[in-house]
């Protein structure tokens, strides 16, 4: 029997039950709702997506920084034979450039990272995802997430059944009483904290950067508590203040360092990084192994490797700047730094605090990074954002999507790094003008 679009349209529909529990979360439509949202409003103004900013972006530099890799092989010596096999084939699935991913971390984060240890990734989501994967084994494990928290990590560990518990945030990081309060409920209640994950530099979704004090408190936290951190530092370089990673004071092997190329470089090349050190004992009773080769196993088994042509674009690019891209990225970070200036200089000259206008509307004061929140008077809520977009022409996303509670229901969350300068007056113009009207028509209401 052929089968044809009319045959398979009568085949009997799958029930949502048979499928895995964690795709009928809201969660998981979070990211096609905001690019619905963006797409059906082109002329809006877009705050809604953590991507960075593509003006100086150059279709012309991809081959370019794809030959100065090519190059770097054949002054190691490589033949062209194996140039071209490093290009074309599938590659060690740890990754072909972890001895440049390294250098990077030395250069950039002062880091002292053995290559080996170094998984190359299929952006940061796929580390995310091998991590989680390796390290929970059972119901019994639990992973703590500093609340407001990056969908990407609670939407993961919901594909792979594992729970996820927030800490209360504070304006410096998670905090520490709410952290140990977790871990001990979780014990009386017969389960085990494994890790937490924090973002400790310009945090997606607050902006929120810890403390130097507040680094080296967590990582003592850790060792008392017995938890791995997964640190998660996509905007690091971005931010006014230059403070040591988590991982950089790591003295412990606490930390597994989740990086990505996606804001440093470009996120079409979806290349990440995870740095996992931490020693495992060997099954036969020999020399402990790491666990990033534990962490390759299950990559042989998602992605097998990734891709060889991304890598070589990402290994030109760190070539080209002399190892890190701290210095290569400068120029973006001013560019951050005063769209996010002429964001919150807008809003305050058009919600003026302590105005009656204004009343219930605040917005914090990020070092750094693409993120700021803002607290509104009303709910912040699929239908507002709608309202927002039809009416006055300007995007945002609701800081719901990053809570596990309701804590977040009267917040949104505004990126400053897609727009430019003249679009992040206008668009903060347009948001004061519908947080105004928005607030009135509830009260009048």
């Amino acid at each position: 029997m052929t089968i044809t679009a009319d045959t398979a349209n009568q085949a009997a529909a799958l029930p949502r039950a048979a499928l895995h529990h964690s795709l009928s979360e809201p969660l998981l439509d979070t990211m096609n709702f905001l690019n619905e949202v963006t797409l059906r409003y082109p002329q809006a103004i877009s705050f809604a997506p953590g991507r960075p900013y593509e003006g100086d972006f150059d279709v012309a530099d991809v081959p370019t920084l794809i030959e100065t890799y090519l190059d770097h092989l054949r002054g190691r010596g490589l033949s062209e034979d194996r140039v071209r096999t490093a290009l074309y084939q599938y590659g060690e699935t740890a990754g072909q450039i972890r001895e440049l991913v390294a250098d990077m971390l030395r250069v950039d984060e002062d880091m002292s990272v053995d290559p080996a240890s170094v998984v190359v990734t299929v952006g940061c989501q796929e580390a995310v995802l091998l991590t989680l994967r390796a390290l929970f084994t059972g119901p019994e494990d639990v992973l703590l997430v500093d609340s407001p928290c990056y969908v990407g990590i609670t939407g993961a560990a919901g594909l792979l059944g594992i729970d996820v518990v927030p800490v209360p945030g504070t304006p410096h990081g998670p905090g520490l009483d709410g952290l140990e309060d977790a871990v001990l409920e979780l014990q009386r209640q017969g389960r085990r904290a494994k890790a937490l994950y924090v973002v400790p530099d310009c945090s997606n979704p607050s902006g929120v950067s810890m403390r130097a004090e507040d680094r080296t408190a967590l990582l003592a936290a850790a060792q008392r508590l017995g938890l791995l951190l997964l640190e998660d530092n996509p905007y690091g370089v971005f931010s006014t203040v230059r403070r040591p990673t988590l991982k950089a004071l790591d003295t412990a092997r606490r930390v597994i360092y989740l990086g990505s190329f996606a804001k440093t470089a470009f996120p079409g090349a979806r290349v990440g990084f995870v740095v996992a050190d931490q020693p495992v004992q060997s099954a036969d009773g020999g020399a402990p192994g790491l666990l990033a080769d534990e962490l390759a196993k299950v990559k042989s088994m998602v992605t097998v490797n990734t891709s060889s042509l991304s890598q070589a674009a990402v290994a030109g690019l760190l070539l080209r700047a002399g190892g890190g891209l701290r210095a290569a990225n400068e120029p973006a970070a001013r560019h951050y730094q005063a769209t996010m200036g002429v964001l919150r200089e807008t809003l305050a000259r058009e919600l003026p605090p302590g105005e009656p206008e204004s009343a219930g509307v605040h917005w914090n004061d990020p070092d750094g990074g693409f993120f700021l929140t803002l607290d509104v008077p009303f709910a912040a809520d699929e239908a507002a954002l709608r309202r927002s977009a039809e009416t006055y022409g300007v995007i945002w996303t609701p800081m719901r999507y990053f809570h596990l509670d309701d804590a977040g229901d009267r917040r949104i969350r505004l990126s400053c790094s897609g727009v430019t300068v003249e679009q992040a007056a206008e668009g903060a113009t347009r948001l004061a003008r519908f947080v105004k009207d928005h607030t009135q028509a509830l009260g009048q209401g």
